[in-house]
């Protein structure tokens, strides 16, 4: 069975225009398109009209870049600019970026199985799980991914219960459910295993992780902000806790709408955005869950082509080639109303393709 599929083509993906500063120190501000004859407005006054609307929950940050710029900005009641919000699991698409600043730097290869000491014993199946398999949610490893309170959640044990003074270990230690490579299932451990993965391959834990974090990713794209989470063991929990701005998210989603590049440095491996965006195999029926998948990153959010960096409560860096669009939403969106929210982004979206 095949990891990915390639059978359709990947949309280009914008260079920064000539003129406009890379947001390095500052976003340069751009104009709004004429969008009067588009239900933005609409859509804005839904989103921001009340404390908590009906359809969407709280909406508390919502930061629009097209070609470079900052084009649109607007905060909820009691929020602003300068304050870092919850990345929840935007985080697994920030460590996709670490692990391809590695396998740019030759410490890691995908397609090696993956270093998880647990997993070293002779004849254990896991063995052969591969670093590209887990990015693609594709490990075959048992687990629940469940947000319901009282109900069974590994994630939940995970994060606040028995696993949290090492993720990683309590995630490597559940068995296969399936064959590797043959079945999609979204899973928090799995990043929490690439995570610590990455650590052991840039031998760098805690403080000198996050050291390492900044020096590679976040300060060469002005990123200031982030304040990521480690556990007891020095794994940085990579499936959830990286706070940021909206701005800073803003500037993680220019850096992969340009390919991995910013002011004419490549930070990212050639490649590296595209295995991002090119679609997991996923079996029947699981696309129609919550849709494509392709390596730490949802597809098709702002329409075919896009990609998405999304979080648990309605958080989201939206990534649209051919718009050169990154759209960044924060707030708090009960799980009953995610698919509204869904629904929401692409609407918004649309504005933009019909101005």
């Amino acid at each position: 069975m095949s990891e990915t599929l390639t059978n359709r083509r990947l949309a280009p993906l914008p260079a920064q225009p000539a003129g406009v500063a890379w947001p390095t120190e500052s976003w340069p501000d751009g104009p709004l398109p004429d969008l009067s004859s588009t239900p933005f407005a609409a859509l804005i006054e839904d989103a921001f009209g009340a404390p908590s609307s009906e359809r969407l929950g709280e909406t508390h940050a919502l930061v629009i870049v097209q070609q470079g710029r900052l084009i649109y900005e607007r905060y909820g009641e009691g929020f602003g600019a300068d304050q870092t919000y919850p990345s929840w699991s935007m985080g697994k698409s920030i460590t996709h970026a670490l692990v391809g600043i590695a396998v740019g730097d030759g410490r890691l290869e995908i397609g090696s199985p993956a270093d998880v000491p647990e997993w070293r014993a002779a004849g254990d199946p896991r063995g052969a799980i591969t670093l590209n398999q887990l990015l693609r949610m594709s490990s075959g490893l048992r687990w629940i991914e469940e947000y319901v309170p009282g109900e069974p959640s590994d994630v939940i044990e995970m994060l606040f219960g028995a696993g949290q003074a090492d993720v990683a270990a309590y995630a490597a230690s559940v068995p296969l459910a399936h064959e590797p490579g043959t079945f999609f299932y979204y899973s928090s451990g799995t990043t929490n295993i690439v995570s610590r993965t990455l650590a052991r391959a840039v031998d760098a834990f805690g403080p000198d992780f996050e050291t390492h974090m900044r020096a590679r990713l976040f300060e060469p794209i002005g990123m200031m902000s982030p304040v990521p989470k480690f556990d007891a063991a020095g794994t940085f929990i990579g499936s959830s806790f990286c706070f940021c701005t909206a701005r800073d998210f803003a500037r993680f989603g220019l850096l992969y709408l340009r390919d991995g590049v910013w002011d004419g440095r490549r930070l990212l491996p050639a490649g590296w955005v595209d295995h991002a965006r090119t679609p997991t195999y996923q079996q029947p029926g699981a696309e129609d869950v919550d849709g494509r998948y392709g390596a730490h990153w949802w597809l098709d959010r702002g329409g075919e082509g896009s990609f998405a960096a999304l979080g648990y409560d309605g958080q989201s860096i939206v990534c649209v080639p051919d718009l050169d669009l990154v759209l960044v939403r924060h707030g708090a969106t009960p799980l009953d109303k995610k698919q509204n929210l869904r629904a929401w982004t692409a609407q918004l979206v649309e504005c933009f393709r019909r101005a």
